[in-house]
């Protein structure tokens, strides 16, 4: 409920508004703000990363710390071996090979100058945290 004081817009929550009820995207929330859903875009390197079982994902994390790249490029056969992924349905198989394969040649590259090392990190991260259970 807003209230007009002084000019100023001032916002309650009646005692009968439930402020932990479940919010559609796009319509009013309780309090008169507007529920926003936000997509997370990935470039097709990001979403190259294929969905693997989660030990194979753990054991790609580990390499890919001590041996930058070297897990990315396990993760590019897993993909040929029927791992998931979300650009597969867009650009195919061989595709997202390729884009893991050169994932891994620039981590292999770059971490001279670390950052092939901590993007290799995170690569692994990523792994685990799309990994299937």
């Amino acid at each position: 409920m807003a209230l007009k004081v002084g000019g100023k817009e001032q916002w309650r929550v009646k005692t009968g508004d439930h402020p932990g009820a479940k919010a559609v995207p796009g319509a009013p929330a309780a309090g008169g703000g507007v529920v926003v859903e936000v997509r997370e875009k990935k470039g097709p390197l990001r979403a190259a990363i294929p969905t693997m079982p989660f030990p194979l994902a753990v054991i790609c994390l580990f390499l890919n710390t001590f041996i930058p790249g070297l897990g990315t490029f396990i993760s590019a056969f897993a993909v040929l071996c029927g791992a998931r992924s979300e650009l597969i349905s867009e650009r195919g198989v061989c595709c997202v090979f390729w884009l893991n394969v050169a994932a891994a040649l620039i981590q292999i590259l770059t971490a001279v100058v670390m950052v092939g090392w901590i993007m290799s990190i995170f690569w692994g991260m990523d792994m685990v945290i799309l990994a299937s259970l």
